[in-house]
């Protein structure tokens, strides 16, 4: 990692860039990847694409997603005290006693999720709580003083924390899921740059919007843009900390390598592609098996147009939808790697039906 990689990397973790309203986070995005690419398409609702190599006939994306979850202003009461509902997987066991950032047109305002202590409740009946009963704390006396504040029914509220590093081997913070994934392929773009990779195709670098709320921006770019190979990349569990199932959630573990995908979405050719040039470049990876679909952008772009040859990278991260997510950093490395020598192996115009 360079010193400007780590730079664009902590700017772009610390930023927030809740679903719908990724607009800085990706802006950030696409001035660290420029001069590595030669074109951007950016679509209406803030899908980032960088091109390398436009104009070719055979074209290939890399892609990982930028939003994260978060929460909607949903109803302020009269004595100032701040009602949510959810904007994506967010988690109401976590939010009492987080601090967060209410993001107004007047800039962010700091707040609270409060909670009561633990001397006026019958702790023999504490349950999780639910969402109607989160509230967020701004220091108000009254819902005129909110409202001065900027903050209104729709404003979006994130948690605070910050990205930070472990035991020097982890990355650590929130929205690790998916701007991890956007770090990773913007890496990708500037090691074929440095090294002067002139590709025997089309290269889309995306950094789609909204997957959180069901995959909505890589399923709008995958129709503008109609590749003839994705290869995407999230998150998945790791699933060594205890409270995981293996029989269920299966045998995954941080610093093992990038986890290759098995399920209906995954292109089995594809996929396959992906295992030898791991083999062949001794990179580690693991195996991981799906039910119906992969619940990632994956998904979007395999079913989209007339079907496109799809596959999914995945990075083992601790602990996802809090505001404590870790990847390992040798992970992340690893991924990084596998994708560019998986596009060094691509000759362009690759066929991988099954059958012909």
């Amino acid at each position: 990692m360079s010193e400007q990689s780590k730079e664009f990397l902590y700017k772009y973790l610390n930023n927030a860039s809740p679903t719908g309203f990724e607009s800085t986070g990706q802006q950030i995005w696409l001035d660290y990847i420029r001069p590595y690419i030669e074109e951007t398409i950016i679509d209406v609702y803030g899908t980032a694409v960088g091109v390398i190599n436009p104009g070719q006939d055979y074209k290939v994306v890399i892609e990982a997603h930028s939003d994260e979850i978060s929460w909607f202003v949903n109803y302020i009461t009269d004595d100032g005290y701040i009602h949510v509902r959810r904007n994506g997987g967010s988690d109401a066991a976590i939010a009492p006693s987080m601090r967060v950032n209410l993001h107004t047109a007047k800039g962010v305002v700091k707040g609270v999720f409060g909670w009561p202590a633990i001397h006026v409740r019958d702790t023999a009946k504490d349950q999780v709580p639910k969402v109607h009963e989160l509230f967020i704390d701004v220091g108000a006396a009254k819902k005129d003083e909110v409202l001065e504040m900027g903050i209104h029914v729709g404003t979006v509220a994130t948690f605070a924390d910050g990205f930070d590093e472990l035991n020097d081997k982890y990355y650590l913070g929130r929205a690790l899921d998916n701007r991890m994934g956007g770090y990773m392929i913007a890496e990708v773009a500037r090691m074929l740059h440095e090294n002067s990779v002139k590709l025997p195709f089309t290269l889309y670098v995306v950094n789609a919007v909204q997957e959180e709320i069901g995959l909505r921006g890589a399923e709008m770019i995958s129709r503008r843009l109609k590749p003839d190979l994705a290869i995407c990349t999230d998150v998945t569990h790791d699933t060594q900390s205890p409270m995981y199932n293996k029989k269920e959630q299966g045998d995954l573990k941080s610093g093992n390598g990038p986890v290759i995908c098995y399920g209906p979405a995954v292109q089995n050719n594809v996929r396959d592609m992906l295992i030898r040039v791991a083999e062949e470049k001794n990179i580690p990876f693991q195996r991981q098996a799906v039910s119906r679909s992969t619940g990632t952008d994956t998904d979007s772009f395999a079913y989209s147009t007339e079907g496109i040859a799809s596959a999914l990278i995945s990075l083992p991260l601790k602990y996802m939808h809090t505001t404590v997510e870790m990847v390992h950093k040798e992970d992340v490395k690893n991924v990084i790697q596998l994708m560019y020598d998986v596009l060094l192996s691509l000759k362009g115009g690759e066929d991988f039906r099954y059958i012909r």
